[in-house]
This record gives C-alpha cells, structure tokens and sequence, in this order.
C-alpha cells in the first residue's frame, strides 16, 4: 500500500507564491511518473504537471511558465512550485504517484488533496 501525503496550500494574492510538496511511503520498488492535477468546484480534475523517473516534465498550457514541477527521488517526494499565481489557479491540488511494487504489479496513488485559493 502506497500513501502519499500533501502540504504546503494556502491563501495568496495574486501574483504570489506557494511551494506543495507530496511524499510518498510505503512497499514499492519504484516510483515512474508523480504528478499533480487540480480540481476547481463544479470541474474535471485535470493534469497540471508530470515529471518522469527520468526527469522529463510535461505542463498544462496554463500553467506554462508559472508552474514548476520536481521531485527529490532519495525523499520520494515531488513539489510543484507555483509562481505568479492567478485566481483561476485556485483549486484543491491533488498528487499522483504510479510506480511498481514488489512482486505486485503497477500502482496508482493518490493523495488526500491539499486546497490552494488565490485572491485577487
């Protein structure tokens, strides 16, 4: 079993800042893709940012320049560093973790979502 847990959301202005992390414990042999979606009220939850074991990074057009995904392997944890930050941005962000375990076969974890708001 595979739990990953969230931290780092909050207030801010617009224009601001914040930095989420996302650990990950558990039995598993390796960790492959970490990513994070977001899911504003009464919408899809949709990618945000994706980084690779090999360290290649994939960004939604909206957060293109703004965004900044990367993962710390020896900690099992990724951040998503979020820089000039918009009210649209503001949603409950959500970390996901696919990777192998041990004699098991494939996983897919998700974390308990961590809610950013930003203000105009």
């Amino acid at each position: 079993q595979v739990q990953l847990v969230e931290s780092g959301g909050g207030l801010v202005q617009a224009g601001g800042s914040l930095r989420l992390s996302c650990a990950a414990s558990g039995s598993f042999l390796k960790i492959n893709v970490m990513a994070w979606y977001r899911q504003a009220p009464g919408k899809q939850r949709d990618l945000v940012a994706s980084i690779t074991s090999g360290g290649f990074t994939n960004y939604a057009n909206s957060v293109k320049g703004r965004f900044t995904i990367s993962r710390d392997n020896a900690n099992n944890t990724v951040y998503l560093q979020m820089s000039s930050l918009i009210p649209e941005d503001t949603a409950v962000y959500f970390c996901n973790v696919e990777g192998t375990y041990h004699f098991l076969g494939t996983f897919s974890a998700w974390g308990q979502g961590t809610q950013v708001t930003v203000s105009s």
